[in-house]
């Protein structure tokens, strides 16, 4: 391991990365609040979209003052650590709440009631989400080590996604009956409730040698950071920018493709095997972690900008293909049973093992990149503003997330879903098919060439950031 560097026990990454999982699988559960909202509190479908994208508007509102707190914040407990803890205790009181007590709420004042529980569980979410975009920042400055964190990540994003996705179409469903049933509701919640908060103890282990005021006070030297200062870091910081926009139209395209609604539309209609949407991710795992792993390799050769270009490349490609495999007149007999299976099923895994990895390391790979703009920062004015980076974010992040929801149920609406939303056994029409075509193929690609563009004018590449972690490391030294 190179020597000069901040660097950082590959446990300690590993562990640290499960604070992303710890809210991911919150991510996971809300995915699903939309159905709850319908089917159990009674909520239109115009009612639905106009409340979360407000709500979801509201999220990436928070962001840039928790931001501000976590860059002030020196407390005997660290910076990161009980930003962490507060938040997941918060995300479980408001998830609990939600799906236990809303439809029991009289209904004139249930919609009130549904905003306010969903607001404390904003609040924890932007509290650990900003830790998870800002913690690298401490952890390592190593630009061989920072891409690991791409490969942890990725793993837990697909457990927290495929292992609830398992959970609820092979387990949930079938027990209580589809998502009509408030009981489905309430165990998934304690589940995530239960297994977030073990992830959030574990990630805080995984930081707790750095963060403590002597690591600290060597990056920040105690500097005295002001609201009226950011603006001129976002201004000045042309790496984050553009950052920023390579990942929040990665964003905006990520909560469409994996919106519930489109996976019901997917699995539950187009392939008339519900279950599916659970078995694919055990099925492709260990697949998957090979490709990603790959992509690590590339990363920590070639830096992460070529990784992520090259694998946003790659997951046009593969988009494309999966668009063709998806338009073929079988894809309703795909089978995981043995005996069973076909060749389109051959088809379909091969390519969505190619495309899920392409998609876990874009997805992923801007985590640690956002570190990257945080050094540079340091290196450009002095200041040590992790919280801001990741805060700035999460912010466009967020409202991009918020617009994707209210995409999909814009084009819900079009289709005549107007009073329920699509549910598993529906019958598959021509319009329905290529909606789901346009939703979970189409809107991705457009999301990643609008990446693409904006990355040629992203220029800290492995090259450079050997230089600016040079400079940080003489500049500590000297003080």
């Amino acid at each position: 391991m190179e020597q000069g560097y901040n660097n950082a026990k590959y446990w300690q990454i590993g562990f640290f990365s499960l604070n992303n999982a710890a809210t991911n699988l919150y991510l996971a559960l809300m995915g699903y609040v939309s159905y709850y909202a319908n089917s159990m509190a009674g909520f239109g479908i115009v009612l639905i979209s106009a409340i979360l994208t407000a709500l979801n508007i509201f999220d990436a509102v928070t962001d840039p003052v928790v931001g501000f707190w976590l860059d002030r914040t020196r407390g005997r407990f660290g910076k990161f650590r009980p930003f962490m803890l507060c938040g997941n205790l918060f995300m479980a009181l408001g998830a609990v709440l939600l799906y236990f007590t809303t439809h029991e709420i009289n209904r004139y004042i249930r919609v009130g009631y549904f905003i306010l529980v969903y607001g404390l569980f904003i609040l924890g979410y932007t509290f650990q989400t900003v830790v998870a975009k800002s913690g690298q920042s401490i952890l390592t400055d190593n630009p061989a080590q920072r891409p690991m964190a791409t490969y942890f990540d990725s793993l837990y994003v697909m457990a927290a996604y495929g292992g609830t996705a398992l959970f609820v179409g092979n387990y949930l469903v079938p027990k209580y009956g589809g998502f009509t049933n408030e009981s489905l509701f309430r165990e998934y919640a304690l589940w995530v409730a239960g297994i977030s908060i073990f992830c959030t103890i574990l990630a805080m282990i995984g930081i707790a040698n750095k963060d403590n005021s002597e690591h600290i006070s060597r990056q920040s030297c105690h500097q005295n950071i002001h609201v009226r200062d950011y603006w001129e870091i976002i201004c000045g910081n042309k790496p984050i920018r553009m950052l920023i926009i390579a990942a929040c139209t990665d964003k905006f395209a990520a909560t469409v493709y994996s919106h519930t609604t489109v996976g019901v539309m997917l699995y539950g209609i187009m392939m008339n095997n519900y279950g599916i949407s659970g078995l694919i991710g055990v099925v492709t795992a260990i697949p998957t972690l090979i490709v990603v792993s790959a992509g690590i390799k590339v990363a920590q050769h070639m830096g992460q900008k070529r990784a992520l270009v090259l694998f946003t490349a790659l997951g046009i490609f593969f988009q494309l293909i999966m668009m063709l495999v998806l338009m073929e007149d079988g894809i309703c007999t795909v089978n995981f049973s043995l005996g069973k299976i076909n060749g389109i099923t051959v088809w379909f895994v091969g390519i969505y093992i190619l495309l899920n990895g392409c998609k876990s390391i874009t997805n992923n790979m801007v985590v640690p990149m956002i570190a990257d703009c945080s050094d540079y920062e340091r290196c450009r004015s002095g200041k040590f503003v992790p919280g801001l980076m990741g805060a700035l974010f999460s912010f466009v992040d967020k409202v991009f997330a918020a617009l994707g929801t209210a995409f999909v149920g814009i084009v819900m609406l079009v289709m005549g879903y107007n009073k329920r939303l699509p549910q598993i056994g529906d019958a598959m029409t021509e319009g329905l098919k290529w909606t789901t075509l346009f939703l979970y193929c189409g809107v991705p690609i457009i999301g990643w060439i609008c990446s693409l563009v904006s990355m040629r004018h992203y220029t800290l590449d492995k090259k450079k950031m050997h230089e600016i972690t040079k400079d940080l490391h003489q500049g500590e030294n000297w003080r």
